[in-house]
């Protein structure tokens, strides 16, 4: 039986939003999920942005994530090694990766793209569990992680808006979404 990987990004912001292109990632988490959505092993680093450093005072509230850790944090270079040296660990098992949403997906392809860097995940399927969900509920429009799993009858655990705790949260729907056995 194979695992999954769910990814959740946190970048800068600031009130009112960025395009993508001007967000740049600050916090990666990962949780590796059986299908029962019991998790296996995590990744979880801050990233240090190089165009703004200098996180918003609206990012900070939002993410509750502070200047001191982004200022110790390593670039996304070296920190996006580190996950790809975590993930090989799993490589073999991994059926795919799975977001709450698309966000993560593009910022990712941008950071690659931007850093010239190589990926195992380049050639795994993502699955957007956002739309799953809201296909599998037969909802009118995709929901918000919390709203998706207040639905469920589950509660959120831990932190919003941090990356480990929003992928653990997201991991906790996948079995409610996606079919047993790989179907």
């Amino acid at each position: 039986m194979g695992h999954w990987l769910v990814i959740d990004l946190e970048a800068t912001t600031d009130d009112g939003g960025w395009p993508i292109t001007d967000m740049e990632i600050i916090e990666i988490g990962a949780s590796l999920v059986n299908r029962d959505g019991r998790e296996v092993d995590h990744f979880q680093r801050f990233v240090r942005p190089r165009r703004r450093p200098q996180l918003t005072p609206f990012c900070r509230e939002l993410t509750h994530i502070s200047q001191g850790n982004i200022d110790a944090a390593a670039s996304f270079t070296e920190v996006w090694a580190q996950f790809e040296r975590w993930l090989g660990h799993h490589q073999a098992r991994l059926e795919g990766w799975v977001s709450w949403g698309d966000y993560d997906r593009k910022q990712l392809l941008q950071e690659w793209q931007q850093h010239q860097v190589d990926s195992l995940l380049a050639n795994v399927a993502h699955i957007n569990l956002k739309q799953r969900f809201a296909k599998a509920r037969q909802l009118q429009r995709p929901l918000g992680l919390n709203s998706a799993l207040q639905l469920a009858g589950l509660q959120f655990n831990g932190q919003q808006h941090r990356a480990l705790e929003d992928a653990r949260n997201t991991a906790r729907l996948l079995p409610l979404t996606l079919p047993v056995n790989g179907a």
